[in-house]
């Protein structure tokens, strides 16, 4: 099997790399915008993700494509067009490989989206059924990227899978996992020990895992799969876990969610704030039933996983 991953020097597409170069039968070909001091797989191609990117060498003989590379963070002074961007990148960049992968003959594409295709709070379970309702330019741009995926699958027949995970920990997280990280790290007092929220996770092993089950199973073929580790925590218990993880208990004051939510908004930060205390549990029954995967960690070993040095990479 012939597997071709793009962004395999992110977060999640690192780990992917590094766990597929060892499987037997996979021969891995890992494209990225600029060579990293080590090859992350069999071979190593460079290329990018621009809307007129010529991808026909690095498709070659392959049978499937883990599109894991996405622009995720943009300034909003970076750019005149933040929305705009996005699109050059997550959309038009996407449907340019997936039309060219289809032509090379490429079975199957498996696509990294987002929870946020659905919503970036709900205090019922998302699912697969949900109406998208995306909040973000980042959202946004996945959302279109689907879409416009469906069409590529209806004009060519390739074979299309969508991944939307929640927030994902692991080793070494970047963003907002890896700031709370580092407010529980340094010991500083947190007004986060009375909120009673439920947010889905998804431990970084666990996607990996899913992505890859989407690889062969025949079951996956053009369907959406919602990722998680199937439990939801409180933003309160998701500290205390990252506390006793560590070894470090997260230092947690009981304030109001309604007190912190209106000091919030007075400063600017709603967004920041309903990440925190807001509600987004996602319902993995689909990945259950269809394809018979059960997530690999519980939420309790997939933290622990965060901070043991033989699990970093």
């Amino acid at each position: 099997m012939n597997v071709l991953l793009t962004g395999a020097t992110g977060f999640v597409g690192r780990r992917i790399g590094d766990v597929l170069k060892k499987k037997k039968g996979f021969y891995l070909t890992c494209v990225v915008r600029q060579p990293p001091g080590e090859p992350l797989g069999h071979k190593l191609r460079t290329n990018s993700l621009e809307p007129d990117a010529d991808w026909s060498d690095a498709l070659k003989g392959q049978d499937v494509i883990i599109h894991a590379a996405a622009r995720a963070h943009i300034l909003r002074d970076e750019v005149p067009d933040p929305l705009a961007e996005y699109r050059r990148v997550n959309v038009e960049g996407t449907l340019n490989l997936a039309r060219q992968a289809a032509q090379a003959g490429v079975r199957r594409f498996i696509f990294v989206s987002s929870i946020g295709v659905n919503g970036s709070v709900s205090r019922k379970p998302f699912t697969e059924l949900d109406k998208p309702n995306p909040s973000d330019f980042y959202a946004q741009s996945k959302w279109e990227a689907e879409q416009g995926l469906w069409s590529v699958h209806q004009e060519t027949g390739l074979e299309i899978v969508i991944v939307r995970p929640p927030l994902v920990y692991g080793p070494s997280a970047p963003g907002n996992f890896g700031t709370l990280v580092k407010w529980v790290q340094r010991g500083i007092p947190l007004p986060l020990g009375a909120i009673d929220n439920d947010r889905t996770f998804v431990a970084l092993d666990n996607l990996v895992d899913l992505i890859i089950t989407c690889i062969e199973h025949p079951a996956a073929a053009n369907q959406v799969f919602l990722a998680g580790d199937g439990q939801a925590l409180s933003t309160t218990q998701l500290l205390r876990g990252v506390g006793s993880a560590m070894g470090k208990p997260a230092r947690l004051v009981p304030v109001p969610a309604g007190i912190l939510m209106f000091g919030a908004r007075l400063l600017g930060k709603k967004d920041v704030a309903q990440r925190l205390l807001g509600s987004l549990p996602v319902d993995i029954s689909k990945a259950r039933n269809v394809l018979g995967w059960e997530p690999l960690l519980s939420v309790e070993e997939g933290l622990r996983r965060c901070f043991d040095s033989e699990n970093t990479f």
